[in-house]
């Protein structure tokens, strides 16, 4: 429906008619693909200076400039794979794994930290997960919490910590908080259905209340909830911010009148679901196949 397009081009008129200053709009996105065509789309539009940045690399910068005077010494090195760390802490507890079980720790762990879930809190939320079976609770504590010892060991971190540490960089020094505030005066953010617990949290955080926010998204698009996406993040803005404008795109570019319609038959279902209208032309009808 044509989502960045949408956001780009109020970027873009924002700035043509006075309302903002490039290098004081935030745009982020969630991967570094998607923040690389927003540059490019903003800048063929005349939309000079706006940082198109992913969450991780938007509060990275941040967090960078802000270690000598808040934390001083080395700037920690980030952890590029889980998996290494988390045989080492296992093995500090003599708990056996294979490959298997540590992507599924790593994924636990990595839910838990953008659930902003420490190795004490986990405990009130695990029964939401589904464990291996080869760990118990008790266990999987035990090692989330030997894998924080040794990255405060080693002086690193990983790409959770480093939106936790810019979290707490902002709550806790006003003045650096204020600092950043003012750079950055207007946020945009896309795919919004996708922001996790800890994403929402750091957008608050740079927001401060303030009504310069504009997100979209799609409710009917969010399928990252196993990584922690939170959907009611976006169905819940206008009551987060009172008097936000609510605009619906219903246009369809890129699907036919069949596939749409097919498409709006299946999320009628769901309670936010909203019916779309294809521009496209009309084409073969649409042909359902199962295997076996």
């Amino acid at each position: 429906t044509g989502k960045t397009r949408a956001i780009t081009h109020r970027i873009a008129y924002g700035i043509a008619i006075g309302r903002y200053q490039g290098p004081r709009v935030l745009a982020l996105t969630f991967t570094l693909r998607a923040a690389e065509e927003m540059r490019t789309r903003l800048q063929q539009l005349g939309a000079f200076g706006v940082q198109a940045r992913t969450f991780h690399s938007a509060a990275l910068r941040q967090l960078t400039y802000f270690w000598p005077q808040v934390v001083g010494g080395t700037f920690p090195s980030i952890v590029q794979n889980k998996a290494a760390l988390i045989t080492e802490a296992a093995n500090r507890l003599r708990i056996s794994t294979d490959r298997s079980l540590l992507r599924d720790l790593a994924s636990l762990i990595e839910w838990a930290k953008v659930q902003l879930l420490t190795p004490d809190t986990l405990m009130q939320r695990l029964s939401e997960k589904q464990l291996p079976s080869a760990i118990t609770p008790q266990n999987m504590q035990r090692i989330f919490q030997a894998y924080e010892d040794l990255k405060d060991e080693r002086n690193l971190i990983d790409f959770e910590d480093v939106l936790l540490l810019t979290i707490a960089m902002l709550e806790e020094d006003e003045k650096l908080a204020a600092t950043v505030r003012q750079q950055y005066r207007h946020f945009v953010v896309d795919e919004y259905q996708d922001v996790s617990a800890i994403q929402h949290r750091l957008v608050s955080l740079w927001v401060d209340g303030r009504p310069d926010i504009c997100v979209v998204g799609d409710p009917q698009q969010a399928i990252h909830g196993f990584a922690g996406a939170r959907a009611d993040c976006l169905t819940g803005f206008a009551s987060e911010h009172p008097g936000a404008r609510q605009v619906r795109l219903v246009r369809n570019y890129r699907s036919s009148p069949g596939i749409v319609q097919l498409a709006n038959r299946v999320v009628r279902r769901r309670p936010s679901a909203g019916d779309l209208q294809s521009t496209c032309p009309e084409g073969p009808p649409p042909e359902f196949h199962a295997d076996g």
